[in-house]
């Protein structure tokens, strides 16, 4: 990171940014880019018959990861996949229940991580889909990887499945430290080895998406968010040392700022529920963030955005910042809002820039 940033705009805007620099319009993507809003992609996932099915076609899920790129003017491509691909190859089984989400099996709560079999081949189909998405990106745009991080990916480790409050995980976090210690060590050493894949394929930046961080208390959040995470961020810059890391704890509120100085990442994911302005003078002096509109003050549109992106903007004038939603994008967003979003954020800045000149 580098706290001269020159303002010029990098050839590869949304790296330079990540790399410290602080052009006059903020490179955007937005989480979730590739989804169930397009209609092409709602078209090729009933082609495919499932999503399992459509991650492990990488030709298909080439096209996915392209398809938001073909009609918007992000500046980040985010890798089509899952964060459960993780725990498949740790030897899980994972499939996808229609309406309901996704399973693996064996349970943790109920078995011991020996009894699963390792296979890391189920990577490589991941890896496919990078190399052909790399051959067919515009030179301008950066190609994000992605993993689950460790905390996240237990819960549905131990519960089998998704949950409101992660409390399989949690219980026995509390009540089986070690054995829990030895599950979230096995999936870091299985995230290093899926994000340096990956890297290796061709991605230049990957993130880290912690999307159950805001359930633990602040001693569980030290001990199975921001040290794993720093596991991994250690690990993989040591193979990797120039490859920027984003790391989004969602749900972390007032422990952002611990977990950016404790796990070292190069940037940080802020969600929506988060003050800009407040992380902004809480998080490490010119550290880049990303963030933080309400997918459904997208959904809104209009006034609602508008008066979002001016906050938002304010909030970052003077750090490395790239624009996106503080979670996902969800199904129902119509597209001309996105649309407009893109318009809104690059004519802004081309007027803050006209007024500063």
């Amino acid at each position: 990171m580098r706290l001269d940033a020159p303002l010029a705009s990098s050839p590869k805007p949304l790296l330079g940014v990540l790399n410290g620099d602080m052009p006059s319009v903020p490179p955007m993507w937005l989480m979730r880019q590739a989804g169930r809003y397009l209609p092409e992609y709602r078209a090729l996932r009933a082609e495919k018959g499932g999503f399992l099915e459509l991650v492990y076609d990488s030709a298909a899920a080439a096209e996915v990861t392209l398809q938001p790129l073909r009609r918007f003017a992000f500046d980040g491509a985010i890798l089509f996949s899952d964060i459960l691909i993780v725990p498949y190859a740790m030897g899980q089984d994972l499939w996808f229940e229609a309406g309901e989400g996704p399973r693996l099996a064996p349970i943790l709560a109920e078995t011991d991580l020996s009894a699963l079999t390792p296979d890391y081949s189920r990577f490589n189909a991941v890896y496919e889909t990078v190399r052909q998405v790399k051959a067919a990106l515009d030179p301008s745009v950066t190609f994000l990887g992605f993993a689950g991080s460790p905390w996240t990916i237990a819960t549905y480790m131990v519960a089998g499945q998704g949950s409101k409050d992660q409390g399989a995980a949690r219980r026995l976090a509390y009540g089986d430290p070690a054995r829990f210690g030895a599950l979230i060590d096995a999936i870091v050493d299985a995230t290093v080895i899926y994000l340096s894949g990956q890297i290796e394929a061709g991605v230049e930046a990957v993130q880290l998406f912690d999307s159950w961080a805001g359930s633990l208390s602040p001693l569980q959040f030290e001990h199975w968010v921001i040290a794993p995470n720093a596991a991994i961020v250690r690990k993989l810059k040591a193979i990797h040392p120039t490859v920027p890391i984003i790391g989004f704890p969602k749900g972390a509120g007032a422990k952002l700022a611990d977990y950016a100085r404790g796990t070292g990442v190069d940037a940080i994911g802020v969600d929506e529920t988060v003050d800009p302005h407040w992380a902004n003078l809480a998080l490490p002096v010119g550290l880049p963030v990303q963030g933080n509109l309400d997918p459904l003050a997208l959904i809104a549109g209009g006034h609602a955005v508008e008066e979002a992106v001016d906050n938002i903007r304010a909030a970052f004038a003077d750090r490395p910042h790239i624009f996106n939603l503080g979670h996902g994008i969800l199904p129902d967003t119509p597209i001309d809002h996105v649309e407009a979003l893109v318009a809104y954020v690059r004519a802004t800045a081309s007027l803050q820039t006209g007024s500063a000149a």
